[in-house]
This record gives structure tokens, sequence and C-alpha cells, in this order.
């Protein structure tokens, strides 16, 4: 695995400076477990990870979610699910009248000792992004490993049994597209209706709205662009595409991204590399941060964040335009 934090310049990145606005969404990452091992994961997430987020931990973040006017709890990973707490957490933060997302790779619903889960999510009015990199059988197995197009079907059919993807009952299922190479997505909206139209003919699967996430250049990404001699060309096409229209919608501005250690990030993409966020001290825990000090603080930046303002824009939420 190659070194990508060095090759993104931060503290030198001419990208334009950002500052922080009002905190909405409280995004954690509940560890880097999972079952599966995609070639695009910027996590590096796999079933051999141990990185796990303890039940203190988790004790930490519904603490600041009592003390922050959060909209939003976001729980990500790794498989989110795999946390041992996956389902206390959801339930507290619930109880709090937080909406909370929860992303899930599907695939995952069937695994064992997650017997219930579907159901849960579903009584808990969970809203679900669920990753579907295609809905072609070849596209997905080829990016996420033999089998897994079948099984994600297989998900989405039960979810959408529950409720799922039917405006009607409150419960939301986005999907999330992600290129299955170096270059950018094509327009989320066409795409959208494209995913509508074969997912509904092939297997009458319905879903409210399709994400698109521009691939960021680091860990396995990265280290596969660097590996292909890859890597600068699609700097290049990032920078070339940069469209300042995006800036003030940018995830970060509203968004801070915890770890399994409950230390915090401006972005989920900074974690992963081990960026800290711009908060005055080198590595911020959570149980040292107070909600209304944080607007105003500049966001750690590097080359990569010409990935969230390339284009379309991409972030946790999709196109930003």
């Amino acid at each position: 695995m190659h070194a990508m934090l060095p090759r993104l310049r931060p503290g030198a990145s001419d990208f334009p400076p950002l500052q922080r606005a009002t905190l909405e969404t409280l995004q954690v990452n509940l560890g880097y477990l999972c079952n599966q091992q995609c070639q695009h994961c910027h996590v590096n997430a796999g079933p051999q990870r141990r990185e796990v987020m303890t039940r203190e931990t988790i004790e930490v973040v519904l603490d600041f979610l009592r003390r922050a006017e959060v909209k939003r709890l976001d729980l990500t990973g790794g498989a989110p699910e795999l946390n041992p707490n996956f389902r206390y957490l959801v339930r507290e933060a619930r109880a709090l009248g937080l909406a909370v997302l929860d992303r899930c790779n599907l695939t995952v619903l069937e695994e064992p000792g997650q017997e219930g889960l579907a159901e849960f999510l579903a009584e808990q009015q969970v809203e679900i992004v669920a990753s579907l990199p295609c809905y072609l059988e070849e596209n997905v197995n080829g990016q996420r490993g033999k089998g897994v197009f079948a099984a994600s079907i297989q998900a989405l059919q039960r979810l959408n049994t529950l409720g799922y993807g039917d405006p009607a009952s409150g419960r939301v299922l986005n999907l999330m597209y992600n290129p299955t190479g170096p270059f950018l997505p094509p327009p989320q909206q066409g795409l959208e209706a494209d995913y509508r139209r074969e997912l509904g003919e092939r297997y009458g699967i319905r879903f409210n709205h399709l994400l698109s996430l521009i691939n960021m250049p680091i860990q396995r990404f990265g280290s596969l662009l660097v590996s292909s001699g890859q890597f600068d060309s699609y700097m290049q096409l990032l920078r070339d595409s940069f469209a300042a229209d995006n800036l003030p919608r940018v995830m970060c501005l509203s968004l801070l991204s915890v770890d399994w250690q409950g230390q915090v990030y401006d972005c989920d993409f900074n974690q992963v590399l081990g960026l800290p966020a711009g908060l005055g001290r080198s590595r911020p825990h959570l149980s040292d941060i107070q909600p209304e000090q944080l607007p105003g603080h500049h966001i750690a930046i590097a080359d990569h964040c010409f990935g969230c303002t390339a284009g379309q824009g991409s972030s946790c939420g999709g196109a930003l335009v």
C-alpha cells in the first residue's frame, strides 16, 4: 500500500481555503471491519480489520449528541452494522429525535448474527444509503467480489418488502454509485433514471434517489492509481474539472467526522488520511469538542479536496449540483 498523504500536499495545496459553518451532521465511523473488501474502498476496510468502536467511545458520541444541536447521525464503516453496539447507538440517537443514516453495503443484511437487522432498521425509521456501483452484475462483481451483485439484489428486494423505497412509508432507501475506474461519474440525474429503469424492469426494485460519489485518490484506490501509473493523470482530471460553484456546498462545512477511537476530523476522507481537523490542536477528541466553538475554524485541506468540487461535485449526499 502506497503512502498517499504526502502525494496530496497537505499544507501546500492550492485548493481554496474553507471555514466551518454550523454543524448539522455528525458522521461516525464505527470501525473498519467489513464483510467485503472492495477495490475502491477509501478506508481500506475488510474482514481482517479489527478496529471497532468500543461502547465507552459510543457513550462519548451520545454525550456529544446531547450537547450539540445536530440534526443527523451518519453511521459508516467498514460495515457499521458489524459493530456489536450498532443497534444500541441507533436506538439512543432516535430517542434523542435525530435522523439516523446507515451506510449499508447490503450484503451485511444476510451475514450470520445479523438476523432481524433489516426489520430493526425499518422499525427505527433509519435512512439507508446502499452501495451499488452499477446495475450490471459483471461490473459490481468485478469491483466488489463474486456473488455480491446477486446478494445485493436480494437485500434490496427484502428492504422493499419492508416499505423501503416507497415514498408513502417514510423509509428512505437511496443508492450510492461510484465509478469503476479513474474517471468522473456521469450526470447524477440521468444515471438515476437508468438505475430506476434497469432495476425496476429486471428485478422489481424501487428506491428513492441515486447518489453519485467520485472515487477519492486515497487509500486502496489511490494506491491502485499509483501502481498503475494513473495517479498524476487522475489528479489532473480532478483539477481540470474544478467548479468553484461547488465550494459553498461541500460537506465539510456542516459535517464533523469521528473515527472509531473518537478522534475528530473535518471529513471522512481526512480521517482515513490521518489529517486532523483544523481545530487548533494536533489530535482533537470528540470529548474535548464544544459544539458552539466549531463555526469559523479553518478546515484542513489537501489536493484530494479537488475530488469534492470536480464536475457536479461529490459528497456523502451525492452530487452537489
